[in-house]
């Protein structure tokens, strides 16, 4: 490997992802100093899907402009210099014999990705972050390989401990250091994990045939980014291939499918001027702007793409409404328009939720809602003083709220199955739910009721009521539900998410 100033700045930004990638977990705080979602909010395609689709702004995105701007002065540099997926894949891959490109994905395949996206976000069907590149990398490293490590590690540290038997004390504080700042909080596998991780995996599969395949011929965000770039004014000389020879072909892992270098596929990885031969080859800005072949797509491409956006569009928003009153969004969220604009889909929240409350949706919002987090009670709950997701969003979708405000912010509201919920169904006490409620006034309440119990008898029973007035539809309560099936109290949603007015302790 050689260590070029493209090579080092490579790595040293997937450092930086990786830190920023481990430190996106609760860690004992309630304040998280730096998230992941950096990378995201330099994200030119989440900014355009974004404008396109919520046809509104946010000042988190800014970082995303200044990279459209660089983009425009230097060209395809994202792609060579920081991206965290490039980099891996050029690590991976660097010995792997290639068998030759796939013609099928030559032309204009990466239009035919980018553009029907962008169109659906005109739409207002944001679908970008299936796509984009670090979105793919990210959930893939969340939802499946780094709660394998978890689990690896954990299990690691058992067989070590067997083996040196009365030493283990000396070895303990290596392994709480590590737990504490390296593995995950929890190790839970996602639904879609296998999914997200075939992805990631395919993509890397892809470079058997040719050096960033991936980058060349799919990725949206090169493909913005690359159109973008040949506005630029910073250019290679010479342009072409030398006559006498030809070893810029060998050494540039994207732009020579020609014998001219396309200012679009250049990523300014410098690998042409790092190994030629006879030191022919610069990179300087030149005042000339030379936009070759034409700047916009085919006719049909356009059409086709408009009328795939649309396509995309429409159906996507059809989902079964029984599933809409399961349907619960993290807190903040008032909006299930607003939320799908503007959600990446990146897990970011998924993954720090303290109490593993957050899953992807699957089947469950339909298309559009593909990995958009939801809250699945009966797997964890919102905990009550927990702002972490609205931290790490990059976009705002789940908004950034102080405590006392989150803690107001309604989900859903619990209802009693009274077919299921033992002094309904059983005429036997039960106040589980009551007593987990973190709510001061306590939004589930009981009362003594007098009735006649499954043996025909006069019984006394306290009966559990929902304080709707106060209710946030946390989730705890179905969470801890002693029932071992269905549990006998579940939270909907509800269309109406205006912040509750919370009773303080002995109210009501």
């Amino acid at each position: 490997m050689k260590f070029t100033p493209a090579r080092i700045c490579q790595l040293l930004f997937l450092a930086l992802f990786l830190i920023l990638f481990v430190q996106t977990e609760y860690r004992g705080h309630d304040d998280l100093n730096a998230a992941v979602n950096t990378f995201f909010r330099v994200d030119p395609l989440v900014l355009f899907s974004y404008l396109l689709a919520a046809k509104s702004w946010t000042w988190l995105l800014f970082p995303a402009v200044l990279m459209v701007l660089a983009t425009l002065a230097l060209g395809r540099f994202f792609c060579g210099w920081i991206c965290p997926l490039g980099t891996i894949l050029d690590l991976l891959t660097a010995r792997i014999r290639k068998t030759g490109p796939v013609m099928a994905l030559k032309g204009n395949t990466k239009y035919w990705l980018l553009l029907p996206l962008l169109f659906a976000s005109l739409f207002n069907l944001n679908l970008a972050g299936l796509l984009d590149p670090i979105a793919i990398l990210l959930r893939g490293l969340t939802f499946l390989f780094y709660p394998l490590l978890g689990l690896a590690a954990k299990a690691g540290w058992v067989e070590l401990y067997h083996l040196i038997g009365e030493r283990r004390d000396s070895v303990a504080p290596v392994y709480n250091a590590i737990r504490d700042n390296l593995l995950p909080f929890r190790d839970t596998i996602y639904p879609l994990a296998f999914l997200s991780a075939a992805i990631l995996i395919g993509i890397v599969a892809l470079e058997r045939f040719e050096t960033r395949n991936w980058c060349r011929n799919l990725c949206p965000l090169g493909t913005l980014l690359g159109w973008l770039g040949r506005f630029s004014l910073f250019r290679r000389v010479p342009t072409t291939l030398c006559s006498d020879c030809g070893q810029c072909r060998e050494l540039c892992p994207t732009g020579f499918d020609q014998n001219a270098l396309l200012k679009e596929e250049c990523i300014l990885c410098m690998e042409c001027q790092q190994g030629c031969p006879h030191g022919r080859i610069s990179f300087r800005p030149s005042l000339r702007l030379n936009i070759s072949p034409p700047l916009l797509p085919q006719r049909r491409l356009m059409l086709g793409s408009i009328a795939g956006g649309l396509l995309l569009a429409v159906p996507a928003r059809f989902r079964s409404p029984e599933k809409d009153t399961r349907l619960l969004r993290p807190p903040g969220v008032r909006s299930e328009d607003e939320f799908l604009k503007s959600c990446v889909r990146c897990g970011e929240c998924m993954k720090v939720c303290l109490k593993n409350a957050l899953y992807p949706a699957a089947y469950q919002a339909g298309l559009e809602g593909i990995y958009t987090p939801m809250v699945i009670p009966r797997l964890g709950y919102c905990e009550y003083n927990c702002t972490l997701c609205g931290q790490v969003c990059p976009t705002g979708a789940i908004p950034v709220l102080p405590v006392d405000a989150k803690r107001r912010e309604v989900i859903g509201k619990a209802v009693f199955n009274k077919n299921h919920c033992l002094p309904f169904a059983r005429r036997i006490d039960c106040i589980v739910c009551e007593e987990h409620c973190p709510i001061p006034g306590k939004a589930i309440r009981s009362r003594t009721v007098q009735t006649v119990g499954l043996d025909g008898r006069l019984t006394t029973v306290k009966e559990p009521y929902v304080v709707e007035e106060i209710c946030n539809g946390c989730g705890i309560c179905e969470n801890v539900c002693p029932l071992e099936t269905r549990s006998g109290i579940e939270v909907f949603a509800v269309k109406n998410r205006i912040p509750v007015l919370q009773q303080s302790a002995g109210e009501g």
